[in-house]
């Protein structure tokens, strides 16, 4: 009779002891040794998992045996067979091993408050390791987007990278290991710890650049860390320069831009700002427009007297002028670009909140049975569109219809995150819409409302509200201002509303947040 032991059910033989007694007829009670399987490791509560030359101590404690024998599979282990109650082996090949335990106990035993024979066979499996070991390579990305030729990854090797440009990492590894962290000098981003085997890096400023990659593991211990000086040479390029994100910075504007500009070649008066909060616009004058000391792809622009809130629209806008960059290419003129506040997310930050929808599916994101017309949308987690990272949720609701949907776990449990009475806090999102519908002018406009479990404010305003002149076609930043009444975990509910549509409307969402915000007095 076979038996496999997974390391869980080891761990419940330690409490699983059957004591049988019997009682003659003069009432004299007799205690019976107790036949029962208890068979126990030294690695039981980490799957059994070691690295090559490492040891594994098995023991058998079972009560009532006979006899034993041990087996290890040939040239596997420093052990082949043994009779021993305990033993210590040490394992030599990589790979997945099964090492079995032989029993003959005095009578029929038990496994767990099962009654078996007298015969017994168990099965341990065993993971033996590589070192961990870590290899990477790495392509240029082409214009197009698609991979270009291959770097040369070697110590000094300065790979010629043009500005602006960027270069497609990926690893190869041996051992398991569990954890990954990537260190790119003069990259954007500089540092990557997720577990993606390939991450892209857009370098935005000229000059020579190092890089290192580690992969680890917990248990057993190990890892790999290599890198490399000068890898990356950074040099001028005649691709025009692109304004990619507009964002606070120490109190400033950022404007970040695709590669270094230069300083000589601003003219503060070629930009100009405006604020709004709740309509009102607030009066502003620039102070100053310089670059950024630290990152030269960045200017920044200083307001006189005027201190910008997350409440506040904030848009810059530039008139073509002298601006170029350090290779001498002009930058062109924009207009209304919005600012974007940097904001801890606690989604990201204090939350297992899958708030990207990198690392979920549809069925994380549950119907949250309202009954109808909550039930008369479809939602499936799409790589087509994505504001970062590789997807998002592509959201359909039915013509007349809703949603509602919350986030769970595998095994269904409330995925929640932490807030604190008192303060004010933002919820954002991202809504990319592929069809607006044709809404009924006389009913509501659909929307998305973020509602929160327990002590929700039923009052929350839409966000985003679908209007007629909501951007289609394009990434859209929406937020609401909240507080909440009471400290602890919360769990979102997304309400979406499309009840006076007669079409359906489409839309991908990303990169929810809830972020602590200050508001203007």
């Amino acid at each position: 009779m076979k038996h496999i032991l997974k390391p869980k059910l080891i761990g419940l033989a330690f409490m699983s002891f059957i004591f049988i007694a019997s009682c003659s007829e003069d009432d004299t009670e007799n205690l019976t040794e107790p036949n029962h399987r208890i068979v126990l490791t030294s690695e039981m509560d980490f799957e059994n998992k070691v690295e090559i030359n490492g040891s594994i101590t098995f023991g058998d404690a079972s009560p009532g045996v006979v006899s034993r024998e041990w087996n290890f599979p040939e040239g596997v282990a420093n052990v082949s067979t043994s009779k021993d109650q305990n033993v210590k082996a040490v394992f030599k090949k990589a790979g997945i091993h099964n090492v079995t335990l032989n029993q003959i106990f005095k009578d029929n035993a038990y496994v767990g408050t099962t009654l078996k024979g007298k015969e017994l066979d168990t099965t341990i499996v065993v993971t033996v390791l590589n070192p961990v070991k870590a290899s990477i390579k790495a392509n240029h990305i082409n214009p197009d987007g698609t991979l270009g030729a291959a770097l040369d990854i070697s110590e000094n090797a300065e790979n010629e990278v043009i500005a602006s440009r960027s270069v497609q990492f990926s690893y190869v590894v041996d051992g398991e290991p569990e954890n990954f962290m990537w260190n790119i000098d003069g990259g954007d981003p500089e540092t990557f710890d997720g577990t993606d085997a390939e991450v892209n890096v857009k370098y935005k400023r000229q000059g020579i650049y190092n890089l290192s990659f580690a992969a680890t593991r917990q248990r057993p211990f190990g890892g790999d860390t290599i890198s490399f000086k000068n890898l990356i040479k950074v040099i001028p390029s005649t691709d025009p320069v692109d304004l990619e994100k507009v964002a606070d910075k120490n109190g400033a504007i950022a404007l970040e831009f695709s590669r270094e500009m230069d300083a000589s070649s601003i003219n503060a008066t070629d930009f100009s700002v405006t604020i709004t909060n709740n309509e009102v616009a607030i009066p502003t004058t620039i102070g100053s427009v310089s670059i950024d000391s630290d990152e030269g792809n960045i200017l920044l622009i200083s307001l006189e007297g005027t201190t910008i809130y997350n409440d506040d629209i904030v848009t810059v806008s530039y008139t073509k002028g002298s601006l170029k960059t350090l290779d001498g290419v002009e930058a062109e003129s924009f207009a209304d670009s919005q600012l974007i506040f940097n904001k801890v997310n606690i989604l990201k930050e204090a939350s297992d909140y899958d708030y990207s929808f990198e690392n979920s599916t549809a069925s994380n994101w549950p119907y949250m049975n309202w009954g109808a017309p909550w039930d008369a949308y479809n939602l499936e987690i799409s790589s087509d569109q994505a504001q970062d990272g590789t997807k998002s949720a592509y959201i359909e609701m039915d013509a007349a219809g809703g949603m509602i949907i919350g986030h769970k776990t595998t095994s269904g449990d409330e995925i929640t995150f932490p807030v604190e009475a008192g303060k004010t806090y933002e919820i954002g999102v991202w809504v990319y819409v592929t069809s607006l519908g044709n809404n009924n002018a006389a009913g509501f406009d659909p929307d998305l409302r973020f509602f929160w479990f327990p002590d929700t404010d039923w009052a929350v305003a839409g966000n985003p509200t679908f209007g007629s002149d909501f951007s289609v076609g394009k990434w859209v930043y929406s937020s609401t201002f909240v507080e909440f009444s009471n400290t602890g975990d919360k769990t979102f509910q997304i309400r979406g509303y499309n009840q006076d549509n007669a079409e359906i409307i489409s839309f991908y969402m990303d990169n929810l947040s809830v972020s602590e915000a200050s508001l203007r007095p």
